[in-house]
């Protein structure tokens, strides 16, 4: 499965890694994602998704149905 978060988009970003003797060299920084179950009460069942930490923190805040709808309204969730 693919390292990008379903509610944000977050995915993997290019970077340089710096050496003392400022030698740069390509790497990857990788999003925070956590493997996470949700309870989607109008539908009265169990979602599982791989969500970015900040995905989880707006998902406490606006809740997780309002987060699906502009996951799914921008693309990121195909369900």
């Amino acid at each position: 499965m693919s390292r990008i978060c379903e509610i944000t988009g977050k995915k993997m970003i290019v970077g340089n890694k710096v050496s003392h003797s400022n030698i740069k060299t390509k790497r990857r920084f990788y999003p925070n994602l956590q493997t996470k179950k949700f309870y989607i009460p109008e539908e009265d069942k169990w979602i599982t998704l791989k969500v970015s930490t900040s995905a989880i923190r707006n998902i406490n805040k606006k809740g997780i149905s309002a987060c699906i709808k502009e996951a799914r309204e921008k693309g990121f969730l195909k369900v």
